[in-house]
Protein backbone atom coordinates (compact mmCIF):
# COMPACT_ATOMS: atom_id res chain seq x y z
CA UNK A 1 0.00 0.00 0.00
CA UNK A 2 1.37 3.61 -0.80
CA UNK A 3 1.52 6.74 1.27
CA UNK A 4 -1.94 8.49 2.53
CA UNK A 5 -3.59 11.13 3.78
CA UNK A 6 -4.35 11.33 7.25
CA UNK A 7 -7.93 10.13 6.19
CA UNK A 8 -6.83 7.46 4.69
CA UNK A 9 -9.85 8.21 1.68
CA UNK A 10 -6.44 9.17 -0.64
CA UNK A 11 -3.52 7.08 -1.80
CA UNK A 12 -1.15 8.86 -2.77
CA UNK A 13 0.73 8.50 -6.75
CA UNK A 14 4.35 9.31 -5.81
CA UNK A 15 7.21 8.55 -3.30
CA UNK A 16 8.13 10.57 -0.62
CA UNK A 17 10.95 13.13 -1.21
CA UNK A 18 12.44 14.21 1.95
CA UNK A 19 14.09 17.53 1.06
CA UNK A 20 16.27 19.19 3.87
CA UNK A 21 17.62 22.48 2.53
CA UNK A 22 16.97 25.17 -0.47
CA UNK A 23 19.24 23.56 -2.41
CA UNK A 24 17.90 20.05 -1.92
CA UNK A 25 14.52 21.35 -3.22
CA UNK A 26 16.54 23.60 -6.08
CA UNK A 27 17.87 19.68 -7.19
CA UNK A 28 14.73 18.12 -7.23
CA UNK A 29 13.28 20.99 -9.90
CA UNK A 30 15.85 21.04 -12.10
CA UNK A 31 15.68 17.02 -12.49
CA UNK A 32 11.39 17.01 -12.85
CA UNK A 33 9.27 16.69 -15.68
CA UNK A 34 5.65 18.32 -15.58
CA UNK A 35 3.17 17.32 -13.38
CA UNK A 36 6.23 15.22 -11.50
CA UNK A 37 5.99 17.46 -8.20
CA UNK A 38 3.70 18.55 -5.35
CA UNK A 39 4.79 19.95 -2.30
CA UNK A 40 3.14 16.94 0.89
CA UNK A 41 2.61 18.96 4.62
CA UNK A 42 0.85 17.18 7.28
CA UNK A 43 -1.28 15.33 4.83
CA UNK A 44 -4.94 16.52 6.71
CA UNK A 45 -6.29 17.85 3.11
CA UNK A 46 -9.46 15.55 1.95
CA UNK A 47 -8.63 16.21 -1.84
CA UNK A 48 -6.36 15.23 -3.75
CA UNK A 49 -4.62 18.57 -3.72
CA UNK A 50 -1.23 17.11 -3.16
CA UNK A 51 -1.24 13.63 -5.35
CA UNK A 52 0.99 13.51 -7.64
CA UNK A 53 2.72 10.39 -9.23
CA UNK A 54 6.24 11.83 -9.28
CA UNK A 55 7.73 13.12 -5.87
CA UNK A 56 5.57 14.38 -3.06
CA UNK A 57 7.97 16.90 -1.62
CA UNK A 58 8.00 16.58 2.02
CA UNK A 59 8.04 19.75 4.29
CA UNK A 60 9.25 17.78 7.63
CA UNK A 61 13.10 18.63 6.62
CA UNK A 62 11.51 22.57 7.22
CA UNK A 63 10.28 21.64 10.38
CA UNK A 64 13.04 22.31 12.84
CA UNK A 65 12.02 24.36 15.85
CA UNK A 66 15.35 25.48 16.01
CA UNK A 67 14.93 27.94 12.62
CA UNK A 68 12.20 29.48 14.40
CA UNK A 69 13.49 33.58 14.49
CA UNK A 70 11.32 35.97 16.45
CA UNK A 71 12.32 39.52 15.52
CA UNK A 72 14.10 42.11 17.35
CA UNK A 73 10.55 44.09 17.46
CA UNK A 74 8.79 41.19 18.35
CA UNK A 75 6.24 41.66 15.89
CA UNK A 76 6.80 38.93 13.73
CA UNK A 77 8.78 35.50 13.38
CA UNK A 78 10.01 33.46 11.09
CA UNK A 79 9.56 30.29 10.33
CA UNK A 80 10.32 27.46 8.55
CA UNK A 81 7.31 26.10 6.32
CA UNK A 82 6.77 22.83 7.65
CA UNK A 83 6.30 23.32 11.43
CA UNK A 84 3.11 22.43 12.67
CA UNK A 85 0.89 25.78 14.25
CA UNK A 86 0.65 23.83 17.96
CA UNK A 87 4.69 23.07 18.05
CA UNK A 88 5.33 27.15 17.20
CA UNK A 89 2.64 28.13 19.36
CA UNK A 90 4.36 26.84 22.63
CA UNK A 91 7.56 28.61 20.83
CA UNK A 92 5.77 31.64 20.92
CA UNK A 93 3.58 31.06 24.46
CA UNK A 94 7.10 30.97 26.30
CA UNK A 95 8.69 34.12 24.67
CA UNK A 96 5.19 35.79 25.66
CA UNK A 97 3.89 36.08 22.47
CA UNK A 98 0.70 34.98 20.34
CA UNK A 99 -0.53 34.03 16.84
CA UNK A 100 -3.58 36.22 16.59
CA UNK A 101 -5.74 33.23 15.56
CA UNK A 102 -5.57 29.08 15.25
CA UNK A 103 -7.63 26.48 13.45
CA UNK A 104 -9.29 24.16 15.34
CA UNK A 105 -6.98 21.74 15.14
CA UNK A 106 -3.00 22.59 16.06
CA UNK A 107 -1.40 19.50 14.13
CA UNK A 108 -1.32 21.35 10.36
CA UNK A 109 1.84 22.50 9.44
CA UNK A 110 2.03 26.38 8.59
CA UNK A 111 2.79 26.21 4.59
CA UNK A 112 0.05 23.64 4.30
CA UNK A 113 -2.75 25.84 5.81
CA UNK A 114 -1.59 29.06 4.68
CA UNK A 115 -1.64 27.74 0.96
CA UNK A 116 -5.03 26.20 1.42
CA UNK A 117 -6.51 29.42 3.07
CA UNK A 118 -7.33 27.48 6.41
CA UNK A 119 -9.03 29.36 8.90
CA UNK A 120 -10.53 29.33 12.44
CA UNK A 121 -13.28 31.88 13.72
CA UNK A 122 -14.39 35.57 14.99
CA UNK A 123 -15.86 37.60 13.07
CA UNK A 124 -12.90 40.54 13.42
CA UNK A 125 -9.97 37.12 12.40
CA UNK A 126 -9.07 36.52 8.71
CA UNK A 127 -7.71 33.26 7.66
CA UNK A 128 -4.47 32.40 8.83
CA UNK A 129 -3.02 33.06 5.75
CA UNK A 130 -3.88 36.97 6.97
CA UNK A 131 -0.97 36.86 9.02
CA UNK A 132 1.91 36.33 6.45
CA UNK A 133 3.99 39.38 5.83
CA UNK A 134 6.88 37.02 4.07
CA UNK A 135 6.97 34.47 1.91
CA UNK A 136 10.11 32.20 0.49
CA UNK A 137 9.72 29.88 -2.30
CA UNK A 138 11.64 27.48 -4.84
CA UNK A 139 9.26 28.11 -7.71
CA UNK A 140 9.09 26.22 -10.99
CA UNK A 141 12.31 27.96 -12.53
CA UNK A 142 14.37 26.40 -9.74
CA UNK A 143 14.73 30.37 -8.47
CA UNK A 144 14.28 31.12 -4.62
CA UNK A 145 11.63 33.98 -4.48
CA UNK A 146 10.67 36.17 -1.27
CA UNK A 147 7.69 37.92 -1.66
CA UNK A 148 6.23 40.29 1.06
CA UNK A 149 3.27 42.51 2.31
CA UNK A 150 2.47 45.34 -0.33
CA UNK A 151 4.49 43.40 -3.19
CA UNK A 152 2.70 43.59 -6.53
CA UNK A 153 2.10 39.27 -6.64
CA UNK A 154 2.07 38.93 -2.94
CA UNK A 155 -2.09 38.57 -2.82
CA UNK A 156 -1.65 36.11 -5.32
CA UNK A 157 1.23 34.04 -3.78
CA UNK A 158 -0.12 33.20 -0.31
CA UNK A 159 -3.30 31.24 -0.89
CA UNK A 160 -1.44 29.20 -3.78
CA UNK A 161 -1.99 25.90 -3.69
CA UNK A 162 1.31 24.89 -4.05
CA UNK A 163 0.99 25.12 -7.62
CA UNK A 164 4.08 28.17 -7.27
CA UNK A 165 6.55 26.20 -6.19
CA UNK A 166 7.38 24.61 -2.72
CA UNK A 167 7.55 26.98 0.46
CA UNK A 168 10.82 26.90 2.80
CA UNK A 169 9.89 29.72 5.50
CA UNK A 170 7.44 32.13 6.50
CA UNK A 171 7.18 34.87 8.57
CA UNK A 172 4.08 35.50 10.40
CA UNK A 173 2.76 38.58 12.74
CA UNK A 174 2.72 37.97 16.10
CA UNK A 175 1.38 39.71 19.66
CA UNK A 176 1.71 39.29 23.12
CA UNK A 177 0.23 37.00 24.61
CA UNK A 178 -3.28 36.57 25.76
CA UNK A 179 -5.84 34.77 28.08
CA UNK A 180 -8.92 33.34 26.66
CA UNK A 181 -11.87 31.49 28.27
CA UNK A 182 -13.96 28.93 26.74
CA UNK A 183 -17.63 28.46 27.32
CA UNK A 184 -20.39 25.94 25.59
CA UNK A 185 -23.93 26.32 25.45
CA UNK A 186 -26.37 23.52 24.23
CA UNK A 187 -29.72 23.50 22.58
CA UNK A 188 -30.38 26.87 20.51
CA UNK A 189 -33.49 27.28 18.83
CA UNK A 190 -32.17 27.59 15.16
CA UNK A 191 -34.91 29.83 14.18
CA UNK A 192 -33.80 32.31 16.64
CA UNK A 193 -30.40 31.35 16.05
CA UNK A 194 -31.01 32.64 12.20
CA UNK A 195 -33.09 35.63 12.78
CA UNK A 196 -30.01 36.95 15.13
CA UNK A 197 -26.97 35.38 13.66
CA UNK A 198 -24.72 38.26 13.13
CA UNK A 199 -25.10 39.80 16.35
CA UNK A 200 -25.28 36.10 17.74
CA UNK A 201 -21.15 35.52 16.19
CA UNK A 202 -20.10 38.51 17.45
CA UNK A 203 -20.24 37.38 21.39
CA UNK A 204 -17.13 36.98 21.58
CA UNK A 205 -13.25 36.60 19.82
CA UNK A 206 -14.29 33.34 18.49
CA UNK A 207 -17.75 31.91 18.09
CA UNK A 208 -18.30 28.17 16.06
CA UNK A 209 -21.96 26.57 16.34
CA UNK A 210 -22.18 22.35 16.12
CA UNK A 211 -25.40 21.06 14.52
CA UNK A 212 -25.94 17.33 13.49
CA UNK A 213 -29.15 18.70 11.99
CA UNK A 214 -30.72 15.33 13.42
CA UNK A 215 -33.27 17.94 14.98
CA UNK A 216 -33.47 20.84 12.20
CA UNK A 217 -35.51 22.99 14.61
CA UNK A 218 -32.03 22.82 17.07
CA UNK A 219 -28.44 23.90 16.41
CA UNK A 220 -26.85 21.79 19.24
CA UNK A 221 -23.72 23.57 20.55
CA UNK A 222 -22.52 26.88 20.90
CA UNK A 223 -18.88 27.48 21.67
CA UNK A 224 -18.08 30.85 22.88
CA UNK A 225 -14.14 31.81 22.97
CA UNK A 226 -13.37 35.30 24.86
CA UNK A 227 -10.48 37.26 24.91
CA UNK A 228 -10.35 38.51 28.61
CA UNK A 229 -8.18 41.43 27.91
CA UNK A 230 -11.23 42.93 25.31
CA UNK A 231 -14.71 41.19 25.96
CA UNK A 232 -17.70 40.57 28.07
CA UNK A 233 -18.19 38.00 30.54
CA UNK A 234 -19.87 35.25 29.31
CA UNK A 235 -23.73 35.39 29.18
CA UNK A 236 -25.92 33.13 32.03
CA UNK A 237 -27.85 32.26 28.95
CA UNK A 238 -27.88 32.23 25.00
CA UNK A 239 -31.30 31.97 23.15
CA UNK A 240 -32.15 30.45 26.44
CA UNK A 241 -29.73 27.84 26.28
CA UNK A 242 -27.24 27.61 29.30
CA UNK A 243 -23.66 26.98 30.11
CA UNK A 244 -22.91 23.12 29.45
CA UNK A 245 -21.62 22.23 32.98
CA UNK A 246 -19.86 19.12 32.02
CA UNK A 247 -17.20 19.47 29.03
CA UNK A 248 -18.28 18.89 25.14
CA UNK A 249 -16.91 17.08 21.81
CA UNK A 250 -18.44 18.57 18.87
CA UNK A 251 -19.94 15.40 18.50
CA UNK A 252 -22.26 14.45 21.51
CA UNK A 253 -21.73 11.05 22.50
CA UNK A 254 -18.23 11.57 21.62
CA UNK A 255 -15.58 11.50 24.71
CA UNK A 256 -14.39 15.27 24.81
CA UNK A 257 -10.88 13.97 26.12
CA UNK A 258 -9.37 15.21 22.81
CA UNK A 259 -10.89 19.02 23.45
CA UNK A 260 -9.42 21.71 24.62
CA UNK A 261 -10.60 23.13 28.36
CA UNK A 262 -14.06 24.73 28.62
CA UNK A 263 -16.48 25.70 31.33
CA UNK A 264 -15.21 29.20 31.70
CA UNK A 265 -11.52 28.21 32.91
CA UNK A 266 -9.28 30.88 31.54
CA UNK A 267 -6.01 29.39 30.04
CA UNK A 268 -3.53 30.83 27.49
CA UNK A 269 -4.50 31.31 23.56
CA UNK A 270 -2.95 28.14 22.55
CA UNK A 271 -5.03 26.21 24.80
CA UNK A 272 -8.35 27.29 24.35
CA UNK A 273 -8.39 29.04 20.36
CA UNK A 274 -7.83 25.52 18.56
CA UNK A 275 -11.14 23.20 19.56
CA UNK A 276 -8.70 20.01 19.90
CA UNK A 277 -5.24 19.61 21.98
CA UNK A 278 -1.73 18.65 20.22
CA UNK A 279 -1.41 15.74 22.11
CA UNK A 280 -4.36 13.82 21.00
CA UNK A 281 -5.25 12.42 17.58
CA UNK A 282 -6.97 15.03 16.18
CA UNK A 283 -11.01 15.38 15.47
CA UNK A 284 -12.41 12.25 15.26
CA UNK A 285 -10.30 10.64 12.71
CA UNK A 286 -12.52 8.25 10.70
CA UNK A 287 -14.31 10.73 8.37
CA UNK A 288 -14.20 12.78 5.42
CA UNK A 289 -14.53 16.99 5.55
CA UNK A 290 -16.18 19.48 2.85
CA UNK A 291 -16.75 23.20 3.75
CA UNK A 292 -18.44 26.25 2.09
CA UNK A 293 -17.28 29.66 2.52
CA UNK A 294 -20.39 32.32 1.90
CA UNK A 295 -21.01 35.85 1.89
CA UNK A 296 -22.21 36.72 5.52
CA UNK A 297 -25.02 38.45 3.75
CA UNK A 298 -25.70 35.14 2.32
CA UNK A 299 -25.46 33.30 5.09
CA UNK A 300 -28.54 32.98 6.95
CA UNK A 301 -30.39 31.89 3.25
CA UNK A 302 -27.25 29.20 2.78
CA UNK A 303 -28.20 27.55 6.33
CA UNK A 304 -31.77 27.79 5.34
CA UNK A 305 -31.11 25.93 2.18
CA UNK A 306 -28.75 23.47 4.27
CA UNK A 307 -31.45 22.91 6.76
CA UNK A 308 -33.78 21.73 4.08
CA UNK A 309 -31.61 19.10 3.00
CA UNK A 310 -31.69 17.84 6.53
CA UNK A 311 -33.06 14.67 5.57
CA UNK A 312 -30.37 14.10 3.39
CA UNK A 313 -27.69 15.11 5.33
CA UNK A 314 -28.18 13.64 8.29
CA UNK A 315 -27.51 9.87 7.24
CA UNK A 316 -23.96 10.81 6.04
CA UNK A 317 -22.75 13.67 8.61
CA UNK A 318 -21.40 13.44 11.81
CA UNK A 319 -21.53 17.14 12.71
CA UNK A 320 -21.63 20.82 11.41
CA UNK A 321 -19.69 23.51 12.40
CA UNK A 322 -20.44 27.15 11.65
CA UNK A 323 -18.02 29.81 11.76
CA UNK A 324 -16.75 33.30 10.89
CA UNK A 325 -13.87 34.90 9.02
CA UNK A 326 -12.97 38.52 8.14
CA UNK A 327 -13.01 39.13 4.71
CA UNK A 328 -8.80 39.70 3.00
CA UNK A 329 -7.21 40.10 -0.72
CA UNK A 330 -5.70 36.72 -0.94
CA UNK A 331 -6.82 36.11 -4.76
CA UNK A 332 -7.72 31.98 -4.06
CA UNK A 333 -8.79 32.82 -0.46
CA UNK A 334 -12.45 31.45 -0.01
CA UNK A 335 -12.74 34.85 2.39
CA UNK A 336 -11.19 37.12 -0.86
CA UNK A 337 -13.47 40.53 -0.66
CA UNK A 338 -16.18 39.57 1.68
CA UNK A 339 -16.26 38.77 5.52
CA UNK A 340 -17.67 35.05 5.10
CA UNK A 341 -19.41 32.44 7.34
CA UNK A 342 -17.74 28.82 6.59
CA UNK A 343 -20.07 26.03 6.34
CA UNK A 344 -18.43 23.04 7.53
CA UNK A 345 -19.66 19.59 7.00
CA UNK A 346 -18.02 16.63 9.18
CA UNK A 347 -18.37 13.36 7.03
CA UNK A 348 -18.85 9.42 8.03
CA UNK A 349 -16.26 8.06 5.77
CA UNK A 350 -17.91 7.01 3.01
CA UNK A 351 -16.95 8.84 0.17
CA UNK A 352 -19.18 7.70 -3.11
CA UNK A 353 -22.09 8.50 -1.13
CA UNK A 354 -20.59 11.79 0.31
CA UNK A 355 -18.87 12.68 -3.27
CA UNK A 356 -22.38 11.46 -4.59
CA UNK A 357 -24.65 14.36 -2.15
CA UNK A 358 -22.27 17.02 -2.96
CA UNK A 359 -23.60 18.39 -6.21
CA UNK A 360 -26.88 18.52 -5.05
CA UNK A 361 -25.35 20.67 -2.13
CA UNK A 362 -23.12 22.61 -4.10
CA UNK A 363 -26.56 23.63 -6.36
CA UNK A 364 -27.99 25.53 -3.70
CA UNK A 365 -24.52 26.72 -1.78
CA UNK A 366 -22.94 28.11 -4.89
CA UNK A 367 -25.39 30.37 -6.77
CA UNK A 368 -25.21 32.26 -3.00
CA UNK A 369 -21.54 32.71 -3.30
CA UNK A 370 -20.43 29.79 -1.96
CA UNK A 371 -16.27 29.13 -2.57
CA UNK A 372 -14.88 25.78 -1.39
CA UNK A 373 -11.96 25.03 0.92
CA UNK A 374 -9.45 23.84 -1.32
CA UNK A 375 -8.45 20.72 0.68
CA UNK A 376 -11.87 19.41 1.64
CA UNK A 377 -13.79 17.52 -0.93
CA UNK A 378 -15.83 19.33 -3.59
CA UNK A 379 -17.39 18.99 -6.57
CA UNK A 380 -17.02 22.27 -8.69
CA UNK A 381 -14.69 22.39 -11.39
CA UNK A 382 -12.57 25.71 -12.87
CA UNK A 383 -15.58 26.81 -15.51
CA UNK A 384 -17.79 26.91 -12.08
CA UNK A 385 -15.31 27.91 -9.57
CA UNK A 386 -13.58 30.47 -11.44
CA UNK A 387 -16.93 33.73 -11.55
CA UNK A 388 -16.32 33.10 -7.63
CA UNK A 389 -12.90 34.75 -7.93
CA UNK A 390 -12.29 38.12 -9.24
CA UNK A 391 -8.87 37.26 -9.35
CA UNK A 392 -8.99 33.66 -10.90
CA UNK A 393 -7.46 34.50 -14.01
CA UNK A 394 -4.60 36.78 -12.83
CA UNK A 395 -3.74 33.65 -10.53
CA UNK A 396 -3.57 30.93 -13.38
CA UNK A 397 -1.04 33.89 -15.18
CA UNK A 398 1.21 34.24 -11.60
CA UNK A 399 1.38 30.11 -12.24
CA UNK A 400 2.75 30.52 -16.02
CA UNK A 401 5.18 32.69 -14.42
CA UNK A 402 6.11 30.90 -11.71
CA UNK A 403 5.92 27.66 -13.38
CA UNK A 404 6.03 27.72 -16.74
CA UNK A 405 6.51 23.68 -17.28
CA UNK A 406 3.61 22.89 -14.96
CA UNK A 407 6.00 21.02 -12.69
CA UNK A 408 3.40 21.82 -9.56
CA UNK A 409 0.41 21.01 -11.32
CA UNK A 410 -1.69 17.71 -10.62
CA UNK A 411 -5.10 16.36 -12.26
CA UNK A 412 -6.86 18.04 -9.20
CA UNK A 413 -5.47 21.20 -10.05
CA UNK A 414 -6.29 20.97 -13.94
CA UNK A 415 -9.45 20.61 -13.14
CA UNK A 416 -10.09 22.84 -10.56
CA UNK A 417 -8.12 25.98 -12.38
CA UNK A 418 -7.65 24.96 -15.86
CA UNK A 419 -4.27 24.94 -15.48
Amino acid sequence: MGERNWAGNIEFGGTVASPASVTDVQRLVADAGPGSLRPLGTRHSFSPIADTRGALVSSAGFADAAQVRIADDRRSVSVPAGIRYGELARLLEAEGLALANLASLPHISVAGAVATGTHGSGVANGSLATSVRELEFVDGEGALVTLRRGDADFAGAVVALGVLGFVTRIVLDVEPSFTVAQTVYRHLPVDEVLSGFDKLVALGYSVSLFTSWADPDVIDQLWLKRRLDRDAPAPDEVLGALPSPVAMHPIADVDPVHCTPQLGRPGPWLDRLPHFRLEFTPSNGAELQSEYLVPRAAARDALYAVRGMSAEIVPLLQITEIREIAADELWLSSAFGTDAVGLHFTWKPEQTAVDALLPRLEERLLPLGARPHWGKRFHADADTLAPLYPRFDDFRALAARHDPRGLFVNDFLRDKLAL
